[in-house]
């Protein structure tokens, strides 16, 4: 991975580290939701959602756009696949190492 896949990585796996932005992320990839509807599901200011709502477009999991005075959030499915796809890929590397694990320790037996 280059540098700039490492930074979004980086980026989307910080987005995805908060609860809060976790259900953000469910509720928007199921369909597209005002901030300030999102904002009415927790218990916290508008600021706050605001905030989180910008982390995870920062990571480019969602994105916002305007409709008039509204912003109106969509989860990014293809992001998310693509998260989906880097954990499959460490999971495949974690598996090798165990496989030559069990593989030594059954030589040694």
């Amino acid at each position: 991975m280059n540098e700039t896949t490492e930074d979004t990585a980086d980026a989307m796996f910080h987005a995805l580290s908060d609860r809060t932005r976790r259900d953000i992320l469910r509720r928007v990839l199921a369909g597209e939701h005002s901030v300030t509807t999102l904002a009415a599901k927790y218990d916290m200011s508008f600021a706050a959602v605001q905030k989180h709502v910008a982390v995870l477009e920062k990571a480019g999991l969602l994105t916002k756009r305007r409709n008039g005075r509204e912003q109106l959030a969509s989860g990014d499915v293809q992001a998310v696949r693509s998260v989906a796809s880097m954990l499959d890929e460490l999971e495949g590397v974690w598996r090798g190492r165990v496989a030559r694990i069990e593989a030594l320790l059954t030589e040694e037996n």
